[in-house]
């Protein structure tokens, strides 16, 4: 299974382990509440999206990444949504060693 898969299956688990946030407004209010550990961002969002998406993630300082379609994000988590949050630590990093990197930030 491809590294790509893995992530896509995390966000699934993370769903399951009640430690994903789904959806633009609840999202925004745990980057405010700073109970969000990484952002995901549908690579197909509207840019108007994106934006605030970013500049709510860099005031915050919470890691985000655009990628993805709106339609994995679906299927892997069983909702419609684009934009969802991990609220773990511990699934924020395996998101990063899946990936291969550390950290955003």
């Amino acid at each position: 299974m491809d590294q790509y898969k893995k992530q896509l299956n995390l966000l699934g688990l993370a769903t399951r382990a009640r430690k994903l946030i789904t959806g633009e407004e609840l999202t925004i209010k745990a980057v405010q509440r700073n109970e969000a550990k990484l952002v995901l961002v549908a690579a197909d969002c509207s840019e108007n999206t994106k934006e605030k998406m970013v500049n709510k993630c860099t005031y915050y300082n919470v890691p985000l990444e655009i990628i993805f379609s709106s339609e994995e994000i679906s299927q892997a988590i069983g909702k419609s949504r684009s934009i969802c949050a991990f609220t773990d630590k511990g699934f924020a990093d395996s998101y990063f060693k899946l990936k291969g990197t550390n950290n955003m930030r």
